[in-house]
């Protein structure tokens, strides 16, 4: 068996994932570095109508999205590859909050099932039983404080995110080293990446930084670390 990153997502909405056939994660498929397949929700409902969803327990606005198409999916795409974990990751707001050095640790996955919610959100015994069932692992995963109308959005994020990580993905691999959030200082933190610049030397008015015309890489290296330091303080005090 095959030691291939592979994405199996699942979704009302198949076309919305067309931008995976795409740029670097098309070619990343391409190559034979990763495997996507994308599923839709809607073959395993369980009525005429193939509808997903219902009304809440308790009352209340919106839909949720019943478990049962949910437990069929899941179980089959986990079917079509055993004898390995299956990272399934839920997207709702409710989640934590993605960042770099999860993207890092998903990296390493071999088998990720992504489940789009959409609505209300999909009914929480969905994760309950799987966090309880063995060869899986669930993720609860976020990417910001707002709500979207559904997890696709989240889904390709998070999984460009981790695509580009894997290794030769990337055209020039040291290019992740000295990104945003992958820059650590001494005491553990992460910094945002400096400022960048290219030709023409002046543009508008606006000269790049004699500095970087330099030459010399001791001084630039300096530079680019106070820049990287003040962007991220200024964007830290923004926070507060």
């Amino acid at each position: 068996m095959s030691n291939k990153p592979t994405f199996d997502l699942i979704t009302i909405f198949p076309e919305y994932m067309a931008p995976l056939n795409l740029s670097l994660i098309g070619k990343a498929q391409e190559k034979g570095l990763v495997e996507i397949a994308v599923h839709d929700l809607r073959q395993h409902a369980t009525n005429v109508h193939h509808s997903v969803d219902d009304t809440p327990y308790g009352g209340g606005a919106g839909m949720v999205m019943m478990p049962e198409p949910w437990g069929k999916a899941i179980d089959q795409v986990a079917a079509q590859r055993p004898g390995t974990i299956h990272d399934l990751i839920i997207l709702t707001p409710a989640g934590r909050r993605f960042n770099q050095s999860i993207a890092q640790e998903m990296s390493s996955y071999e088998h990720m099932i992504f489940a789009c919610g959409r609505y209300e959100g999909i009914d929480i015994r969905v994760t309950e039983h799987y966090q309880n069932t063995p060869g899986f692992r669930v993720h609860e995963l976020s990417i910001g404080d707002y709500v979207l109308n559904g997890g696709e959005v989240a889904t390709l994020a998070i999984m460009e995110s981790i695509i580009r990580l894997i290794p030769g993905v990337l055209g020039n691999p040291e290019s992740i080293v000295e990104e945003s959030h992958s820059i650590t200082t001494a005491d553990g933190g992460v910094l945002l990446e400096y400022p960048s610049y290219t030709k023409p030397a002046e543009w508008r008015g606006l000269p790049v930084p004699e500095v970087l015309l330099s030459g010399n890489h001791a001084l630039i290296e300096k530079w680019r670390a106070e820049q990287a330091s003040a962007r991220t303080q200024k964007v830290q005090n923004h926070l507060k």
